[in-house]
C-alpha cells in the first residue's frame, strides 16, 4: 500500500468515528518524548517528586512466571504485561489477552488492537505514546471471562502498574475492565460518557475495541470519549 492510499484508508476510518475536523493547535499532535514533554498530559513521572518511585521492570520481575492462579495451567502460552511509555498520561487498560496477545505477549495486536492502534492515532497519539495493559496478564482458555479468583490474583499487579505510571487520564476499555476497576456491576452502556476519579487519575470507560469491531454504529460514541481523554490530558 502506498502512501497516498495509506492516506486514504486513515481518512476513511475518521470519517467512521465521526471526526468533524482537526486542530491546528501543535498540543494535538505533539507527541511526549519524556518527563519534560510539552503539556503534562502527554507524558509525567510516575511518583510524587522526592519519593522513590516503583518502576515497571521492578513489577514484572516481582510477577515473574506467575503461578498463583489456575490460569498457569490452563494453556497460557506466556505472560502479556503490557507495552507502551513508562510515563505515560494516557494508559488504556482492557480486559486479558487474547489469541494474538498470548503467541506474541504483546498486549491488543489482533484485530480489535489494529482498530486501538487507528483510535490512539485518531487523537494525533501513537501506540508507543500510551502505556496498553490488561486486568489480567494470561489469556484464559476460549477467551472466556476473567472469573473473580483470577482477578483477585492479577489485578493487584495493574494497580502496581498504574502506580509506576501515574497517568492523568485511563481509558477503561469494555464492560470487564470498567467493572474491575470501579468495582461496580454497571453496565458498560450506563458508564461510558461519565468521567470517574481512579488512584489520582481521570478514568473514562468505553466501549472495547472488539465490541466496535461487531458494532461499528458505536465507533462515534468510542470517538466522544476518547475526544474527551485528550481534553483531559491537556487540563
Amino acid at each position: 500500500m502506498n502512501h497516498r492510499e495509506q492516506l486514504a484508508e486513515h481518512l476513511a476510518f475518521l470519517t467512521e468515528l465521526g471526526v468533524d475536523g482537526v486542530s491546528r493547535d501543535p498540543r494535538w499532535r505533539r507527541a511526549a518524548s519524556g518527563p519534560d514533554a510539552v503539556g503534562r498530559g502527554f507524558s509525567r513521572a510516575g511518583g510524587e517528586a522526592g519519593s522513590p518511585a516503583e518502576s515497571l521492570e521492578d513489577i514484572r520481575t516481582d510477577l515473574g512466571d506467575c503461578t498463583r492462579c489456575k490460569l498457569h495451567t490452563l494453556g497460557r502460552r506466556q505472560i502479556v504485561f503490557g507495552v507502551g511509555n513508562p510515563k505515560a498520561g494516557l494508559m488504556f487498560v482492557g480486559e486479558a489477552p487474547g489469541r494474538d496477545e498470548d503467541i506474541q505477549g504483546i498486549p491488543f495486536i489482533g484485530r480489535a488492537g489494529q482498530l486501538l492502534t487507528k483510535m490512539i492515532e485518531a487523537i494525533g497519539l501513537r501506540r508507543e505514546d500510551v502505556y496498553i495493559a490488561n486486568v489480567i496478564k494470561c489469556r484464559p482458555p476460549e477467551n472466556r471471562n476473567p472469573e473473580p479468583d483470577e482477578v483477585a490474583s492479577c489485578e493487584p499487579f495493574l494497580f502496581r502498574q498504574v502506580g509506576a505510571i501515574a497517568p492523568v487520564v485511563i481509558v477503561a476499555l469494555g464492560t470487564f475492565a470498567a467493572q474491575a476497576l470501579l468495582k461496580t456491576q454497571e453496565p458498560i452502556s450506563r458508564l461510558r460518557g461519565r468521567v470517574f476519579m481512579y488512584c489520582g487519575a481521570r478514568l473514562i470507560p468505553t466501549f472495547h475495541p472488539a465490541f466496535l469491531l461487531r458494532s461499528p454504529d458505536r465507533k462515534r460514541d468510542a470517538w466522544e470519549d476518547l475526544k474527551q481523554a485528550k481534553a483531559l490530558l491537556g487540563a
